[in-house]
């Protein structure tokens, strides 16, 4: 049994340095999500939205310009009819891959909600990439880095055109990759095929670091705006960065060739994707100081931490190892009563589809799935761990660990 009181003390000493340090890398993005506010010349007649078509939304169109400097890219597409990160994933394979093509992905099997539109289940007929005739390669990480001897091997096949990278462990035990390392990896495979595009899933990563995988190197990323460029402010929403070529090929999946990016009305929603970009530096700051909190005060429990409390963060992702499927079950019912909305629910593990075991998933939040916000889920299985992400302040974050804590020391 621990003093709790005791242990958030010692907690905030430990994570103090790195908490400096984060400070800085959100200074520094700040700095650069403003000037491309400025460069962009952005004012109030930029938040009016759209309706019918949408044909000349200033407002959409400057966003993407927006973006597209905050992010490091040539270009990028912002819009809210992306439903979901996989939903904006989806859209970006589908508009750079064609039939015969291989996509290679180099970090492992990328995240379950790939499968389907991969097309790596039984199914078949419904519209994946098998369907339509796209091939799907895998390399397995190597003691948790890039296999260089596999891929260069891999990218001998001619008919690659895709080398695919999760920037995020997401469910799997395995450490994120930086910014700077993606960019090596880019760097390999341009040297070697020069043609062949290198995609990042970015959900979770971005500002987290000082520079976006675009910036080394990187010809595309995708990425969720109700995670952190939506800065908990955007209610859904997502984008596509990267080379101008392949992010308009990217415009005619999500509407159609002939129409790309110059259609598509935005009604009432500008004004929060603008003003959740530019918290976006801030809000991922109190993502980044709850999950070092947590991992702090989770290892004086005696608990597996990845990352450690002080260890650099290329997301906002906290695995927190703990041993037991109550002490597991005890940790979300705290992170849930600590959430803002929804606080008087229990969560409990279900058989979800997908999943080989039952999962439970606690999350008390503004905008549904938002993973900006304070939440805790994961399989109900050895080792236990839960994965932790968000907190829109590290005021709020704090009190949830705290409670989360609390349920833990009282089983």
């Amino acid at each position: 049994m621990i003093d709790i009181q005791q242990a958030d003390k010692k907690a905030l000493e430990m994570i103090a340095p790195a908490m400096q340090e984060a400070e800085e890398i959100a200074f520094y993005t700040t700095e650069r999500v403003m000037e491309a506010f400025r460069e962009e010349r952005v004012s109030e007649s930029h938040f009016a939205g759209s309706t019918g078509y949408g044909y000349g939304d200033r407002g959409r169109d400057t966003l993407d310009k927006v973006f597209a400097r905050a992010l490091e890219a040539e270009d990028a597409l912002v819009r809210p009819h992306f439903i979901s990160g996989t939903h904006t994933l989806t859209c970006a394979l589908f508009g750079v891959l064609r039939t015969g093509d291989i996509m290679l992905a180099a970090t492992g099997k990328p995240y379950d909600t790939l499968d389907e539109v991969i097309g790596l289940g039984p199914q078949s007929g419904d519209g994946s990439l098998k369907d339509f005739g796209i091939e799907y390669q895998q390399l397995d990480l190597k003691n948790g880095e890039i296999d260089y001897p596999a891929l260069e091997k891999a990218l001998q096949e001619p008919k690659i055109k895709m080398v695919f990278l999760q920037k995020s462990k997401g469910y799997q035990e395995r450490p994120t990759l930086s910014a700077k390392e993606i960019g090596r990896v880019a760097q390999f495979v341009h040297e070697i095929r020069p043609e062949v595009i290198v995609m990042v899933d970015n959900c979770y990563g971005e500002f987290c670091e000082r520079h976006e995988p675009t910036y080394y190197g990187a010809d595309l990323m995708a990425g969720s705006l109700i995670k952190n460029p939506g800065g908990g402010i955007a209610p859904t929403g997502g984008y596509i960065a990267g080379r101008a070529d392949l992010v308009e090929l990217c415009s005619y999946r999500l509407t159609s060739p002939g129409i790309g990016r110059e259609s598509g009305c935005t009604l009432n929603i500008l004004r929060e994707f603008y003003q959740g970009l530019f918290l976006a530096p801030h809000t991922v700051l109190q993502a980044k100081k709850t999950a070092m909190y947590a991992a702090a005060m989770c290892e004086l429990l005696g608990c597996e931490t990845a990352p450690a409390p002080d260890a650099p963060r290329y997301d906002i992702i906290q695995t927190l190892t703990l041993g037991s499927p109550e002490r597991m079950l005890a940790f979300c019912k705290g992170i849930q009563a600590g959430s803002p909305v929804d606080s008087f629910v229990t969560p409990e593990a279900w058989d979800m589809p997908g999943y080989d075991s039952p999962v439970v998933m606690a999350a008390g939040a503004f905008v549904m799935g938002a993973s900006i916000e304070l939440s805790a889920d994961g399989p109900i299985k050895p080792p236990y761990i839960a994965f932790l992400q968000g907190g829109l302040t590290f005021e709020s974050g704090r009190l949830g660990i705290l409670r989360a804590i609390k349920e833990i020391t009282s089983i």
